[in-house]
């Protein structure tokens, strides 16, 4: 067996995985065009041909005097109004920029529009990032299938990919800062709009971001999450704890929770693929979490290419503290008039199940927005082939810590009238707390307990 590693200025991560790569590294060549013709993570850089999509520049970086991590983001473009509205009487025009699910969100739900206004490229990632992501180009490759990663970096592993399953490898390993914590809520409203909240504090820590970081130690781990429940009462105490790994097939996901009615530690081997989504009432799988995570062997991946869409983007106004939960969820889908749209470039993947596989998800169709990597929509069908669930992360950079990510996400289901909305955080004091000092020890069963004390 052989061991390859790289560094990077943010630490790390060596692996040692056997098999024939499944992908083949860039040219030297080709990886000079990240920060000329591409941006640093594989983005084109120019705009399009009509303007509607500018040229990306940086993307925006003006940190507010006192900036503290955690503190609210206040929304750079205020004064933006919609260039247009997207409605069920004119979705023809515009179609061709559209998903499927969002054409059939717009049929069933009259009152589902797109607010479109102008594209603004805000993406900003830190200089190590650019600098991963270059170095990655032209050495790392996929093994074992295409279910690991030799050698990685913290960043874009794939900035100029040549298939489905790099792209999203892009989506999953993207970068979402080095440890965070966040207080968020989510909600699975019936078809009336009746809700309660659930609250969940969050944290997710990269590997090469604890405090006693050993590259030896959990070679195969890419970050740790917990998730302990705050609210309802009912359900306050428990706790989630998943070490992520990157082969889940020849190491899976170690997850534990721990039951505060029982004090009890188990492991959580359903906390994957098509398991329930924690207190979503069935309405989310395992991998619905941030839009689509975990082991991607389950499927076959076909690049169907690049196109131009309108997507969630710069959803400053939807995490505004100014609004209540009640303005956000109302009944079939959250309210589109809080929402803001814009036209940017996404790479198109196909994910379809391989024979012998089993997942309620029989095809997913991904949408990907080329600037960062992050899956913005997904069109999920079932077995039958019918498009069933329909899923749009409202996008938003937290330009503070130059980390681009979610505020919201939404999973509709199209058969029931319900739907999942996760990220909640309008009523929080706090939003996403960056540069947190973990250690290896927070991230162990024996901490479940600590973590889920009411």
């Amino acid at each position: 067996m052989k061991l390859r590693k790289r560094i990077l200025a943010g630490g790390v991560i060596t692996l040692s995985l056997l098999a024939s790569a499944v992908s083949a590294k860039v040219s030297e060549s080709e990886a000079a065009k990240l920060g000329a013709e591409l941006t640093p993570i594989g983005a084109e850089k120019a705009g399009n041909a009509d303007g509607t999509i500018p040229e990306w520049t940086g993307g925006y970086t003006n940190v507010p005097a006192g900036y503290v991590s955690g503190d609210r983001l206040p929304n750079p473009f205020p004064d933006d109004q919609p260039l247009f509205t997207i409605t069920k009487d004119n979705m023809d025009k515009y179609k061709d920029n559209m998903s499927p699910g969002q054409i059939a969100m717009m049929t069933k739900y009259p009152d589902y529009v797109l607010p479109v206004y102008k594209t603004r490229r805000t993406a900003a990632y830190p200089q190590a990032i650019y600098d991963g992501a270059k170095a990655n180009a032209t050495t790392v490759e996929m093994v074992e299938g295409g279910n690991g990663l030799t050698p990685f970096q913290v960043s874009v592993p794939f900035p100029i990919p040549q298939n489905g399953l790099e792209v999203i490898w892009n989506h999953i390993t993207r970068y979402r800062g080095g440890s965070v914590r966040r207080t968020i809520g989510q909600a699975t409203p019936l078809a009336n709009g009746n809700y309660s909240i659930v609250q969940f504090l969050d944290e997710i820590t990269w590997r090469t971001s604890l405090q006693d970081y050993d590259p030896n130690t959990d070679p195969n781990v890419l970050f740790y999450f917990k998730q302990v429940i705050q609210a309802p009462t009912r359900l306050a105490g428990n706790v989630l704890l998943a070490h992520e790994t990157i082969d889940q097939v020849k190491e899976p996901r170690r997850a534990w929770v721990y039951n505060a009615g029982q004090r009890r530690v188990r492991r959580a081997p359903q906390v994957a693929y098509d398991g329930p989504g924690t207190a979503s009432d069935g309405l989310r799988t395992s991998d619905n979490f941030d839009m689509y995570n975990g082991s991607p062997d389950r499927y076959n991946w076909n690049l169907v290419g690049k196109k131009e869409a309108y997507i969630p983007y710069n959803s400053y106004k939807l995490d505004s503290t100014d609004l209540k939960y009640d303005q956000i969820i109302k009944p079939g889908h959250i309210n589109q008039d809080l929402t803001r749209y814009e036209l940017h470039r996404v790479w198109v993947v196909e994910a379809t199940l391989k024979e012998g596989q089993r997942h309620i998800y029989a095809k997913r169709t991904f949408y990907i927005d080329e600037d960062t990597w992050q899956a913005t929509v997904i069109d999920h069908y079932d077995g039958r082939g019918e498009l069933w669930r329909v899923a749009e992360a409202h996008n938003m950079s937290f330009y503070g810590e130059l980390v681009p990510w979610y505020t919201v996400e939404t999973l509709y289901d199209l058969l029931s009238g319900r739907y999942l909305v996760n990220g909640l955080n309008n009523e929080q004091d706090k939003s996403y707390v960056f540069n947190l000092k973990r250690s290896s020890k927070d991230y162990t069963p024996a901490a479940l307990r600590r973590a889920g004390k009411r």
